[in-house]
């Protein structure tokens, strides 16, 4: 998939969420909607941290540029590594160890861990990474024609009003873990839940994706999981941005509803 389905697939995906927790009386407060749908679809590029090509590799400037090369040829090592004899050879590493299960659960462990640990700088500086990520994706034709700066403002005055609001009594900084100290924990499920849809949309085109790593499947580590191959269509293709986006826009609004309680 390209990266605006990809974002809208991650931002539908948290408002679900949103609408099952409130199904099962643990409702969000709105500020966590709207933050975890928002660092979702950020989180849902992420993925793509190993081509350098890929929208995130840009988002940054050099930073990014230089995080995707080293993360390619890391991927590239570890599926050399494990790769069985029904595996084929490559010569780079997209698509491999950051399209994987056990990546979604790090990326997002260690996503908690710098909440937990750094504080409400932690805390600022997981939100202005994923606010930038999520203006790429989400508003990727107004990001396309904007300079970076304006991209990195935006993202950063949106991280620090939602850390603002968030840290408000009842707006939801504890929703989900209460003990001091450890309220933004939760921040680590949007991301690994924006990694999980990432790799599921892959999996919807021609290539698959190999989610199910390192589990193997007859001769094969990095088995492509997909649907039967009539099913599956190129990253871009119509079906992708005349059916699935509407889809994971209108599914997104039908989540918002029923986690905001107006259904």
């Amino acid at each position: 998939m390209m990266g605006p389905a990809h974002s809208l697939s991650g931002a539908a995906a948290w408002l679900g969420v949103g609408g099952a927790a409130a199904a099962a009386g643990h409702a969000m407060p709105w500020p966590v909607l709207v933050a975890g749908a928002l660092i979702c679809a950020g989180a849902a590029l992420a993925p793509d941290l190993d081509h350098k090509a890929a929208t995130i590799s840009r988002a940054f400037g050099p930073v990014s540029k230089t995080l995707c090369e080293v993360v390619d040829k890391l991927s590239y090592a570890v599926y050399k590594a494990t790769r069985k004899p029904g595996d084929p050879r490559r010569t780079g590493g997209h698509r491999t160890l950051t399209h994987t299960w056990v990546w979604a659960v790090m990326i997002g462990a260690a996503a908690s861990g710098v909440a937990y640990a750094g504080g409400r700088w932690g805390v600022l500086a997981i939100l202005f990474v994923h606010m930038v990520l999520a203006v790429e994706g989400l508003l990727w034709k107004a990001a396309r024609v904007s300079s970076d700066v304006l991209v990195w403002l935006l993202g950063a005055s949106s991280a620090w009003m939602l850390a603002g609001v968030l840290d408000q009594p009842g707006n939801g900084s504890n929703w989900l873990f209460t003990d001091p100290g450890q309220e933004y924990l939760w921040l680590g499920l949007p991301i690994l839940l924006g990694a999980l849809v990432h790799d599921i949309g892959d999996a919807l085109t021609v290539s698959g994706c190999p989610v199910l790593w390192p589990i193997p499947i007859g001769r094969k580590r990095w088995y492509p999981i997909g649907p039967p191959k009539a099913m599956r269509f190129r990253a871009g293709a119509w079906v992708e941005v005349k059916v699935l986006m509407p889809v994971f826009m209108l599914l997104g609004g039908v989540g918002a509803l029923f986690a905001l309680n107006l259904v």
